[in-house]
């Protein structure tokens, strides 16, 4: 599935099962709300912080997934193309960052 048809499998959805999309800054609050969780499981997880025994039954996938479905609400409310956004961004990125990553010495050590 590609951006614009995640964003419209998206819409749908709030169009058969929500009301109405949250508010933008309700959704901004969401979205911070969301990637907290997935900051908690890695942070426990893979970090030096211990996982408590409620932690351990956390799917990282769906809280990463949370965090995507708000990002696509957010898309949606605002009128942005995410696809041509990301197609965009992917280009800069080439672009930018190729020769500047292969020749970090940090990462190629």
């Amino acid at each position: 599935m590609n951006l614009a048809h995640a964003q419209k499998a998206v819409d749908d959805w709030i169009q058969e099962h929500g009301v109405r999309y949250f508010d933008e800054l309700t959704n901004m609050a969401q979205l911070t709300e969301e990637v907290g969780e997935v900051a908690r499981i890695i942070a426990r997880r893979y970090g030096e912080q211990s996982e408590k025994p409620s932690d351990k039954d956390k799917d990282l996938g769906e809280e990463l997934a949370d965090v995507i479905f708000v990002v696509l609400c957010l898309a949606n409310q605002t009128d942005i193309d995410l696809q041509a956004a990301f197609d965009k961004k992917m280009n800069i990125k080439t672009q930018r960052d190729h020769d500047r990553h292969h020749n970090n010495p940090k990462l190629n050590a």
